[in-house]
């Protein structure tokens, strides 16, 4: 387990952690959050080592393996599909000591390593890159290409598939979304919530926090408290804390009214003195409380525009895309007017970005017509928009050469809306971190007062408590929005219906975002099964049939089997979930509840061997009915 006991942690003069102990323990998914700049990182460095603690101790088994993302990614001529397996070290090893065995003509040597390759299932490695590569939204076609191929985005997938591949006892996860879409942040919840070892994960995704770990670690103002349950959970368990809190800071103000109200008017009178030196020592001994405080309290919204036009932009029968050959999208119908919320759901590289460019006019039209009102003004934020910003330029000065008329100080209070407090204003671009960019860019939009916002993925860089003022500022915006976001949080709050972006269309997709990880999964099979059926000869109509007729009666059995293996699997899953969520509880680790520890951990480990053992057997006979019936295909 993770052991901090008085920890302090410092970035130069700046105390970030300061006398803070919690455990973490083996197994447990825990998420790390707080403001930017609270200390996040600086804790996953003392974990890796390299960040020496300041003050008391931070403790974890010297055995662990621990993996992390890599932030650089050279460019090598090395494949994707190698240069993830290399995340998997002890493979890398035996596989090269089986290269020298066998130089060695070392037959005793080479079968002891062969059987140790076999032990970390290391035959399979292969196949298990190629299905996280996939999952993170490589084609097959790419497993093959070089890394320096890729671009920086693309780069930092190889890194985290790496990581996830790599069999670690602790793995450390910065901001594992932040490069994925959609798609790719949904498969990554699934392959971590059946991740078996130690997870601390920084995210500012809160659907994301809830769907994977089991305990929150919070940093705010210096200290570091470990909660129960999921972030929602510790939403909850915070705010009752913070009323607590502020009770009885409230209450002791009151006190200290009082007793220094009499101090003052008797500490000169020989017949009070004895009593206001009393007080006096009251107030001295009283406990040092704060007020309750929330950090990043960011308090904005979009001003109601001067005028409304209706509709507001519309394509109509659209070609879009770069060129006559490179046509991304055909026969794009599309009406915006006010009140209209819009979320795009598609693969990546469907075309949803290239739709946002086409109706912010950043890209022409192949063919058909865009009509825009007149005098609509559109906030448009992309990647693209934070690398406009003039890199030698403050907040204050982008703020004041958009709007002349604003003084310094108008444009400071404006800017202290944002989190741009004090002499953060005056902070050249160029120093800025990617979420202090991100806000002076929705500054930059707010200020325009838009009719129609055009946001492709604007809560990348931002913190929890920026994307909650942004999903308000959302929810009471009176224009039309467009939304591409992996935050499935801002798309469930902001959005009332989904454009599906997919196979060169765009049309409207009727559910939310649980329907469309079910289309993901459906337009997978299809795609298995196609790729099955390509370049196979036609057969007679009536004679599949009857084959597959008597193929399903031959796996009726097996489907039976398969069936009630499934069940045991739920089964097992269910009261799975349950025995962790009570290990999750920290109070379960005092002396008191040993033996109901002991019993938990035990039912624990039975039921992951049941878990694996059932799941075998459901996969095993899922497979021998799909042999069965792929002889009718």
């Amino acid at each position: 387990m993770i052991t901090a006991t008085e920890l302090t942690l410092a970035r130069g003069a700046k105390t970030l952690i300061k006398s803070s102990s919690f455990t973490i323990h083996a197994n447990h998914k825990v998420g790390l959050v707080g403001a930017n700049g609270c200390g996040k990182s600086s804790l996953f460095a003392s974990l890796l080592g390299t960040l020496p603690a300041d003050g008391g101790n931070l403790t974890l088994p010297s055995s662990w393996k621990i993996a992390t993302v890599k932030q650089e990614t050279p460019a090598l001529e090395q494949s994707a599909l190698d240069y993830v397996i290399d995340g998997d070290v002890e493979f890398r090893q035996l596989e090269a000591k089986l290269a020298q065995a066998r130089a060695d003509d070392n037959g005793t040597l080479e079968a002891t390593i062969i059987n140790q390759i076999d032990t970390i299932n290391g035959y399979s490695l292969p196949a298990r890159a190629g299905e996280l590569l996939h999952g993170l939204g490589f084609l097959q076609a790419q497993l093959s290409s070089p890394v320096k191929a890729f671009s920086g985005g693309w780069r930092m997938r190889l890194n985290l598939a790496q990581a996830l591949i790599s069999r670690a006892d602790l793995l450390l996860l910065d901001e594992p979304t932040n490069h994925l879409d959609l798609d790719a942040v949904i498969w990554l919840q699934r392959w971590l919530k059946r991740f078996t070892g130690t997870l601390v994960l920084i995210s500012h995704d809160r659907d994301f926090l809830d769907d994977v770990i089991n305990q929150i670690l919070h940093i705010e103002q210096q200290s570091a408290k470990l909660y129960a349950g999921n972030y929602s959970a510790f939403e909850r368990q915070r705010a009752e804390h913070l009323a607590q809190q502020d009770a009885q800071y409230q209450k002791q103000q009151k006190e200290v009214a009082h007793l220094t109200s009499f101090v003052d008017r008797f500490r000169a009178k020989a017949s009070k003195a004895k009593q206001a030196q009393s007080r006096l020592k009251r107030l001295q001994k009283l406990p040092d409380l704060a007020p309750a405080h929330v950090d990043s309290q960011f308090t904005f919204s979009f001003e109601q525009p001067d005028t409304l036009p209706y509709p507001l932009l519309s394509l109509t029968e659209s070609q879009c895309g770069y060129s006559r050959d490179a046509i991304i999208l055909q026969t794009v119908n599309l009406t915006l007017v006010p009140g209209s919320r819009i979320g795009l759901l598609g693969r990546n590289g469907a075309g949803k970005s290239t739709l946002i460019k086409s109706l912010a006019g950043d890209l022409a039209l192949l063919q058909g017509e865009r009509y825009c009102a007149q005098e609509l003004k559109i906030g448009y934020f992309s990647q693209h928009q934070l690398e406009q910003l003039h890199m030698s330029s403050s907040a204050i000065e982008h703020i004041t050469r958009a709007k002349p008329a604003l003084t310094e100080l108008q444009a400071r209070n404006f800017l202290g809306r944002f989190g741009f407090s004090g002499d953060q204003a005056l902070d050249s671009v160029n120093t800025m971190s990617g979420g202090e960019k991100a806000r002076l860019v929705l500054a930059l939009i707010v200020l325009e007062k838009p009719q129609l916002l055009l946001l492709d993925e604007p809560t990348n860089h931002l913190d929890l408590e920026m994307r909650q003022a942004l999903v308000l500022a959302l929810q009471d915006f009176e224009g039309a929005i467009i939304l591409i976001a992996h935050d499935r949080y801002l798309l469930e709050s902001c959005v009332d219906e989904f454009y599906l972006v997919a196979n060169g269309q765009v049309t409207d997709f009727d559910g939310d975002i649980d329907d469309y990880q079910h289309w993901l999964t459906d337009e997978k099979k299809l795609s298995v099964k196609a790729n099955k059926v390509l370049n196979e000869p036609q057969v007679d109509k009536k004679q599949q049939r009857k084959a597959q007729a008597e193929l399903r009666k031959k796996a009726s059995p097996l489907r039976k089997q398969a069936d009630k293996f499934e069940k045991l699997v739920q089964q097992c899953q269910d009261e799975l979930t349950d025995v962790e969520a009570k290990l999750a509880d920290s109070d379960i680790y005092q002396a008191e509840h040993k033996t109901k520890l002991t019993e938990l951990l035990k039912r624990q480990a039975k039921l992951k061997q049941d878990l694996e053992v059932n799941e075998i057997q459901w996969l095993d006979l899922e497979e021998q009915i799909e042999a069965i019936m792929s002889q009718a295909c």
